[in-house]
């Protein structure tokens, strides 16, 4: 019969419950006449359960076997521990006398207790010892096992001692029929047997008797037996297995569950301070259950476990509600120590404990893979900026579904508006706080499952050197952790590259790939100064752009509907198979509305390490395969998909390319489709696989400007190319045989140069001028077209750089500052192709805004400038049609009539420049004649369609573009860099510096590389479609024709106004549909073919004057194509014509030009009008500049 429970407590609205037991003892005992010693207890009568006939309680019994087990083993260890002493004391007397007599002796020999083998060996009792170490040793898989298990069954024990706490303190029962404590009698046998491990374990057997594990065992092991013998059970101690929560943080770091320093302070602090909670509540349970045995038991109360629980915590927290309260004076006093110490622990733990919870990493889970969907983990330089830049092109609607799902990791958690930022994108973004360099972190988000592993850089950084060495070592850390894993990951310096090929699992073959932002950044300036708006252009292509249409007719209206045109990837329908190129290139743009623009080709040749090669534009004599890959223009992935499932038989009566689907007359293989969207990305690299290979690439092809002097003087020994032929190259030079003095360039009357204005000292980070040479120094242009490059700024930052330069040709440097007029007029800065300025200071400033003060400082200082006009005599167009700020020459031989020339440069206004900015929202700055917002983003600002300004963050959508088909960027490597191969960055890596090579058939097959050109169209060859054709027919001719693949306009900025007095600037045009109507002073993009003849016949012109803006930029020169029938030329331009060559052959002199080959010299004749010796000064600027030796001196020594 279970005791009945009273309300407890001293409240309002409760009463003091009569002690149970004595009820119980009024029912057993009617008679008070019988004496009952005043340390009887009655206990409960129960008929099944034989107890003893008198009802005398036992407690004492359970009580006594634990404290004599207790003091029994303490009293027997301070006596073995005596002895020992005693005996130890006396042994060392007794040796003290033997070694007193062993010297007295004088035998001469020492003897030790080495000598005596059984003192080697080790006894029987220290093997036992050494084998119970082992057997409890957390540091053996056994021992681990064990003190596991010895933990479980502890907390096994307490939760046995919840339920029986429901009975009476003491009560009768059988051991063989309750179940309850059959299963504490075996764990208290294995606690015994654990005991005695650590007993024979322990090396201080007196510290090991006062431990509190050791305590705990006393006071709940024999008490079991003791109810076993006596068949009565008592609660009595039992509580204190809740002190074995104490090791619960022990056990989770033993299972490797815990690993941080908090994690394990806080469980720590949990695990006290429930320990000590619990274990004050069972000692109130049982004195006020039992009563005070002073008081014969009859003051107890009735309280549960639970109120003792509640008890005690608002006795904790000094609240004390006083609806329960202690009533026996064991209680009250246990209660006045308590407070003591329970509300410091209190005080003191909770606090922290809530402080570990809240400072807890709210980002610090691991990541659950989904079936069926990718991920990727992102990493590195995680910033608002940085991810917003990212996620806009990677989640971008046109990419169809991309089913990728993007896991962030950084060590730092994020702030408010990159949290806000995350939540948007929740369905498809994770982020978690770690770094990549932990294999745990790494473990959390699966990296060993991911598709790739995206890193970050930060292009801002002060120390970009140091930014790279960061990155290398996540790359590093990664591959350690899983070698196959596919990374992408961004560079700053260019020589950085060469690091990531010390690391044996890094393999191009795999997909790794490195962006490196210098490279391709300098890359994209460098074709500035050869086509001028291609860099905006190419930017675009691989850039996700939503379309925005625009009602009214503006130049933004053209620009933005290019703007929406990406790059795509997607296989050939097998309707194309046995096509050439150009027929399919065709029937795609008419029929399909797309422009393929490049094939992956599968190569016979068996010398190739690769099979697949990327053709760019190649001839006719490429037939298509069988699963042929092309490389698209279109505007969104859907429309990629016509050429998958083009039939001939099908679509062939087709009109609307809309209607092409897919259709039944043949099975298409899933595993084949790929487009650059989120398919299944290309991972047969082209080029990347072959350094030996030599797969057609674009290239652009600058104004040929004709030399003299320069040309007559060449030696073909010092026509050489670099070892993989892909660039010029010529012996290194010492810096100072480049270094002009302003006098000196004054003299030289440079013209159509590159001016390089760059910002440095000796403590400025280096960007890699190399980068910016290489493509100009291209092997694919023949050496008289080589841009003539000056670099203006210190001679103490230009020392550093000039490791990497002296082996290029035609580069020279000028002391002195971009931001001195002097110097500019110096190098004929209003005579220059192209004024390129950088810095290399912009990363050392914090406020953004500054970053870019000395480049737009220096570009407004450029268009402030004024110039004289004295070249004008030489012009020639009064009479006749000339495009608004554009004149014509139409030589003999050339392909592309009329090289675009500006009139004049009377202001620094019309100098083509092109600036690099850090920060987006400077673009602002440069332009003073536009309205562009300071909030609108880069691409849909004036100076950036226009090309003359360009900013590092557009190359942050190559690392989508990458991910998604890496063939993206050899294009655009390949593209921009003038052909670098991984077998010139392995020679770079090695040595730093390029090495010069033979010409063999192998590397001179290497320039022949396909090429960009802009055509003119006011006259030439396409002059006829020039005046209000459509761009459809202009493509499909050009390609039929010249096999010329078209693929942008360059336009004038206000040729929609039709007003006399036009704006000279230009902007880009991408892809332009069939219909779209072009006007004469447009210049065209577009792919060629390298031209063998080009540097067999020269042609100089003696009254164009030079190419100074991006609204009159030059055309390439292609001289095997012949000059057609020019049916729309009025005949006022015939007449001037003919007035110009009556009067430069009625007053000239005669001067023979000479090819820059040899071996097959053609004689040209020009006649030239020494006007006066300024006048000659401005023709002069036509001669080659690479030659120091002033051309002035030659003119007037020709009058």
């Amino acid at each position: 019969m279970r005791r009945q429970r009273g309300a407890g407590g001293g409240g309002a609205g409760w009463s003091s419950p009569k002690p149970i037991m004595s009820k119980n003892r009024d029912k057993f005992n009617p008679d008070p006449s019988i004496h009952i010693s005043k340390m009887s207890v009655i206990i409960p009568f129960s008929p099944d359960v034989p107890c003893d006939s008198n009802g005398q309680r036992m407690w004492w019994a359970f009580l006594a076997s634990s404290m004599v087990t207790f003091f029994g083993g303490l009293f027997i260890i301070l006596l073995w521990r005596t002895l020992k002493y005693l005996w130890t004391v006396c042994c060392h007397c007794n040796a003290k006398k033997k070694e007193v007599h062993r010297i007295t002796t004088g035998d001469g020999i020492k003897r030790t207790d080495k000598d005596d083998p059984a003192a080697s060996e080790v006894g029987w009792m220290t093997s036992v010892k050494d084998w119970a170490g082992v057997m409890i040793s957390a540091q053996t898989l056994t021992g681990r096992v064990l003190v596991v298990l010895v933990f479980a069954l502890s907390i096994g024990a307490l939760v046995i001692y919840f339920i029986d706490s429901s009975d009476p303190i003491e009560s009768c029962q059988n051991f063989y029929k309750d179940f309850t404590l059959q299963i504490d009698m075996a764990f208290n046998v294995f606690f015994l047997l654990y005991f005695g491990l650590r007993f024979i374990a322990a090396n201080d057997k007196l510290w090991f008797w006062l431990e509190v594990n050791s305590v705990v065992d006393f006071f709940t092991v024999p008490p079991v037996f003791v109810s076993v013998y006596l068949n009565r059970s008592w609660l009595g101690l039992r509580f204190l297995r809740a002190l074995r929560l104490i090791q619960f943080s022990e056990i989770l770091q033993f299972l490797n569950i815990l690993k941080t320093s908090n994690s394990i302070k806080l469980v720590n602090l949990c695990s006290i301070f429930i320990s000590t909670w619990l274990t004050a509540a069972g000692f109130i349970h049982l004195v006020e259950n039992s009563g005070d045995p002073w008081e014969n038991f009859q003051n107890s109360q009735a309280l549960s476990y639970w109120e003792c629980v509640y008890l005690l915590m608002v006795t904790m927290s000094t609240v004390g509600y006083g609806d329960v309260y202690a009533k026996t004076t064991l209680g009250r006093l246990f209660m006045v120590f308590f407070i003591l110490g329970g509300l410091a622990m209190f005080a003191s733990y909770v606090p922290e404990i809530i402080e570990l919870i809240g400072n807890r990493k709210k980002y610090g889970g691991s990541y659950s893979a989904v079936n069926g969907r990718k991920h990727i983990v992102v990493c590195g330089h995680i910033t608002l900026e940085s991810v917003s830049n990212f996620l806009k092109d990677f989640l971008h609607k046109d990419r169809d579904d991309v089913n990728v799902e993007i896991v962030f990791l950084h060590n730092i958690s994020p702030n408010l508006e990159l949290e806000a930022l995350f939540k948007r994108h929740f369905t498809q973004v994770e982020f978690y706080q770690g770094s990549v360099l932990n294999p745990h972190d790494l473990a959390r988000v699966k990296i060993e499952s991911a598709d790739a592993c995206l890193i970050l850089a930060n292009k801002y950084c002060a120390d970009p050197d140091a930014e790279d060495a960061s990155n290398i070592m996540r790359v590093i850390s990664i591959k350690n952790y899983h070698p196959k894993i596919r990374i992408i990951t961004q560079m700053l310096q260019y020589h950085n590259k060469a690091h990531l090929l010390n690391i044996p699992s890094w393999t191009w073959k795999e997909g790794d790939d490195a962006i490196c932002l210098a490279e391709l950044k300098l890359g994209f300036i460098a074709q500035s100064c050869l086509a001028q708006g291609l860099s905006t252009m190419l930017a675009n292509l691989f850039s996700m752009r939503s379309f925005i249409k625009i009602e009214e007719d503006t130049w933004q209206k053209y620009y933005l509907e290019g703007v929406a045109n990406e790059m795509y990837t997607e296989y050939l329908s097998s309707a194309f198979v046995g096509l050439s190129f150009p027929v399919i290139c065709e029937l795609c743009y008419v029929k399909l509305k797309l422009l393929l623009i490049a094939i992956e080709y599968k190569s016979d040749q068996r010398e190739s390490r690769s099979r697949w090669l990327t053709l760019i534009n190649p001839g006719n004599h490429v037939k298509m395969q069988e699963g042929t890959l092309g490389f698209f223009i279109a505007s969104d992935a859907k429309e990629v998909k016509r050429a998958l499932f083009y039939c001939k038989a099908c679509h062939d009566d087709i009109t609307d390319p809309k209607r092409i689907k897919k259709c039944g007359c043949k099975k298409f293989e899933e595993d084949q489709q790929s487009a650059l969207s989120p398919k299944k990305k290309q991972r047969n690299g082209g080029m990347r696989n072959s350094p030996n290979s030599s797969p057609k690439i674009m290239r652009h092809d600058p104004l040929l400007i004709p030399g003299n002097e320069q040309i007559e003087s060449m030696d073909e020994n010092i026509k050489k190319y670099d070892s993989t032929g892909m660039f010029h190259w010529c012996p290194s030079k010492d810096i100072e045989k480049v270094i002009l003095t302003r006098s000196e360039a004054a003299m030289t009357v440079l013209s159509g140069h590159v001016v390089v204005c760059i910002f440095g000292d000796v403590k400025s980070a280096l960007i890699g001028l190399r980068n910016f040479v290489m493509p100009l120094r291209a092997s694919n242009f023949h050496y008289h077209e080589l841009k003539h490059i000056v670099f203006v700024g210190s001679l103490e930052y230009l020392k550093r750089e000039w490791e990497t330069l002296h082996n290029f040709p035609k580069v020279s440097i000028l002391p002195g500052t971009p931001l001195s007029r002097a110097d500019l007029r110096a190098v004929n800065i209003n005579l220059c192709d192209m004024c390129v300025i950088l810095s290399a200071n912009q990363n050392n400033i914090d406020d953004a805004s500054l970053q870019d003060k000395e480049c737009i400082l220096a570009s407004l200082n450029i268009k402030s400038m004024l110039f004289d006009d004295s070249i004008g005599v030489l012009q020639a167009n009064s009479q006749g049609f000339t495009p608004p700020g554009m004149d014509r020459s139409s030589p003999e031989n050339s392909p592309v009539h009329g090289l675009v020339r500006q009139t004049s440069v009377t202001t620094g206004a019309n100098i083509p420049i092109i600036t690099e900015l850090v920060n987006d929202s400077n673009v602002q700055f440069l332009d003073q004649d536009d309205d562009d917002d300071p909030d609108t983003e880069l691409y849909l600002t004036q100076p950036f369609a226009c090309g003359t300004a360009f900013a590092v963050s557009v190359l942050d959508s190559l690392m989508s573009a990458t991910y998604f088909n890496d063939n993206i960027l050899t294009l655009i490597r390949t593209l921009v860099t003038g052909g670098a191969t991984p077998e010139l960055e392995g020679l770079l890596a090695e040595e730093n510096a390029l090495r010069g090579g033979y010409s063999t058939p192998q590397t001179l097959a290497n320039r022949d590389r396909c090429r960009v050109a802009q055509l003119a169209l006011y006259d030439g060859p396409f002059a006829d479609l020039g005046d209000g054709g459509c761009y459809g027919d202009l493509f499909c001719k050009a390609l039929k024709t010249y096999n010329m693949l078209c693929f942008g306009i360059y336009r004038l900025r206000d040729a929609h106004l039709n007003s006399q007095s036009q704006c000279t600037k230009r902007y880009v045009i991408t892809n332009p549909p069939y219909a779209f109507e072009l006007v004469p002073s447009d210049l065209i993009f577009c792919l060629m073919q390298f031209d063998h003849n080009a540097g067999q016949s020269r042609t100089s012109f003696s009254h164009s004057s030079h190419s100074s803006h991006s609204s009159s930029k030059k055309s390439s020169s292609v001289h095997s194509i012949p000059t057609t029938n020019r049916t729309n030329r009025n005949k006022s331009r015939d007449s001037r014509d003919k007035q110009n060559a009556t009067r430069m052959n009625r007053v000239g002199q005669e001067k023979t030009w000479f090819t820059d080959e040899p071996e097959n010299t053609h004689l040209r004749t020009i006649q030239i009008k020494p006007v006066n010796t300024l006048a000659v000064n401005q023709v002069s600027q036509y001669k080659s500049t690479s030659s120091l030796i002033p051309p002035i001196r030659e003119a007037e020594d020709e009058c």
